[in-house]
């Protein structure tokens, strides 16, 4: 046996780039892309994204050189998760609601080379580059039109060296693609959604990332050839990995360059939809929609991020969609955990079905280990389902590590472990929910209360259709819950501070029932549609300290 080692003949790099060569084999003639009046089949996107890739390097770009991505969920979004690690470059997606400042930013820190940009984004793209300093390099632009557009565009030739249709024309359909030299080279650059600091850059490797695909296809149990409507911004995480999964499995892709209802559930009766993705955020959405109508089918919706709260998964569930809980990070590329569904639960109530299913769950079939521990010495917590602890990961599709930054690569990777921040307990039966990151933590009378906890309750209040629950200090308590609320569309007389809190107060422990209750016509949100927690954090500090009563 010891001298069996591995060889060129089983040990070939691993990367998901293949599935788009097997796609264009196995399903052809199949529907590949559905745009408004675009459609494309495997074969023609197999070919577009060859010449692509082929343009690409005849730019000069070689092995390594970064290329940025900033549009929406358009074909060439798609085509590009393939084009551009294709021509051997790594892929960077820059998400589209960032401002000029910041992706300034984040092009020098990543010292992009060339950037596709969406023609709704060229203003603002050329708003970053005048933040260049002076005689600093920067990257070549392509301008990304529509199929058959002609722009009336204020950027100038100078600006674009061409437009993404025409550098699509000029590449060669037999561009013999770049394959990784190793599985362990970088394959795409996402930056985190700095809702604290600036975005950190996270490295993935071919490895990596064909792992984290797959993980998620069969967790998910995506079957062949689903029709997947694109929800979740392919700049978030690289959609989950999932532009490569859907060619894997050779299925559809309906594109969206928006979000809103009336197009989600148009788009979900007009091409039979099967799968879609997207925050706990999209979920209230669709609720509350006035649209909103029971499907004709199922629709499997993949969620992530914050906990979804019971209530609303209740309310989806009710329209029907199939909804299955996932736990990720930038880091790890894609799912992690997810809420693997134990058959005797269909026998609960539908509340407590709710509650189990909003978990995270159980690590998923790919990943190594994931576990809960006391932060300080690093062991496993009580499996008691009330133990805070700190969630870590190990396995295959973890982050080679933050670009140019050793120190905070290594504060997160130690001890054969990646420590997420998120705190989180250990239930008896092996699933872990996430109660909080470890900064939303409130302490209050010494006791530790979960923002979420109370944030699942406040969401179960009729009128109220997003909450966010942070500390406010106290002189007697230290700090208590502060809790900020939205209230749903169409509501003429609203709940009070006092009903709200009497709400909570039949619902949970009083020492985790909000001392404060402020109303905002909408919370803020970041970048990638999470709740600016740090901000509230900022305006419940300027309340001043509570001086509540010791009852």
């Amino acid at each position: 046996m010891d001298q069996l080692k591995p060889g060129p003949n089983n040990s070939s790099p691993l990367t998901p780039l293949g599935f788009l060569e097997r796609a264009a084999t196995v399903y052809g003639d199949c529907t590949s892309i559905i745009y408004n009046s675009v459609t494309y089949n495997w074969s023609e996107t197999h070919r577009r994204c060859l010449q692509l890739a082929s343009s690409i390097q005849s730019l000069g770009i070689r092995r390594s050189d970064v290329v940025s991505v900033l549009a929406p969920n358009i074909p060439a979004m798609y085509e590009l998760q393939f084009a551009v690690p294709m021509a051997g470059a790594v892929l960077n997606n820059i998400n589209t609601r960032l401002d000029s400042r910041t992706i300034s930013v984040l092009l020098r820190h990543s010292e992009s080379k060339l950037i596709f940009v969406d023609y709704e984004s060229s203003s603002l793209i050329l708003e970053a580059l005048c933040l260049f300093p002076p005689n600093s390099p920067r990257p070549l632009l392509i301008l990304i039109n529509e199929v058959g557009q002609v722009l009336e565009s204020p950027t100038t030739a100078v600006d674009f060296v061409s437009t993404y249709e025409d550098f699509v024309n000029k590449g060669r359909p037999d561009f013999e693609w770049v394959r990784p030299i190793s599985e362990w080279d970088p394959i795409v650059l996402n930056y985190t959604s700095g809702t604290t600091s600036l975005p950190k850059g996270v490295v993935h490797c071919h490895r990596g990332i064909l792992l984290a695909t797959i993980n998620c296809l069969m967790d998910w149990a995506v079957p062949r050839q689903p029709v997947y409507l694109w929800t979740l911004p392919m700049f978030h995480a690289n959609g989950w990995c999932l532009p490569w999964g859907i060619a894997a499995m050779g299925g559809v892709n309906v594109c969206l360059r928006k979000f809103d209802t009336p197009s989600v559930f148009e788009a979900i009766r007009v091409h039979n939809v099967t799968h879609m993705c997207g925050a706990p955020v999209l979920l209230t959405m669709l609720t509350n929609s006035p649209d909103e109508k029971p499907l004709r089918n199922p629709v499997q919706f993949l969620t992530g991020g914050a906990p979804p709260p019971a209530a609303v998964l209740i309310r989806t569930e009710a329209l029907g969609f199939v909804v299955s809980h996932e736990y990720g990070l930038t880091e790890t590329a894609s799912m992690v955990a997810s809420c693997a569904w134990n058959p005797n639960w269909d026998k609960l109530s539908v509340d407590n079905r709710a509650r189990m299913k909003a978990r995270q769950g159980v690590r998923t079939l790919l990943m190594t280990a994931v576990d809960v521990v006391d932060p300080e010495t690093g062991k496993s917590v009580k499996r008691d389902g009330s133990t805070l602890g700190e969630v870590v990961i190990r396995g295959g599709s973890l982050m080679l590590g933050y670009l140019k930054d050793p120190m905070g690569t290594s504060k997160c990777m130690k001890d054969g472990w990646f420590y997420s921040g998120d705190v989180a307990v250990m239930d008896p039966d092996g699933y872990l929910s996430i109660k909080d990151r470890s900064k939303d933590v409130i302490i209050s009378g010494g006791e530790n209360v979960s923002s979420v906890e109370v944030e699942s309750v406040l969401y179960m209040h009729p009128a109220v259709n997003e909450a966010a629950v942070v500390a406010r200090p106290d002189e007697f308590w230290g700090e208590t819950p502060c809790a900020f609320v939205s209230l749903k569309e169409g509501i003429k007389v609203g709940p009070s501070e006092k009903e709200v809190v009497e709400y909570c107060r039949e619902r949970m422990p009083h020492f985790m029932v909000p001392k404060t209750v402020k109303f905002l016509a909408e919370l803020p949100k970041n970048s990638t549609g999470k709740i600016k927690k740090f901000e509230l954090r900022e305006e419940a500090k300027s309340m001043g300290p509570g001086r509540m009563s010791r009852l």
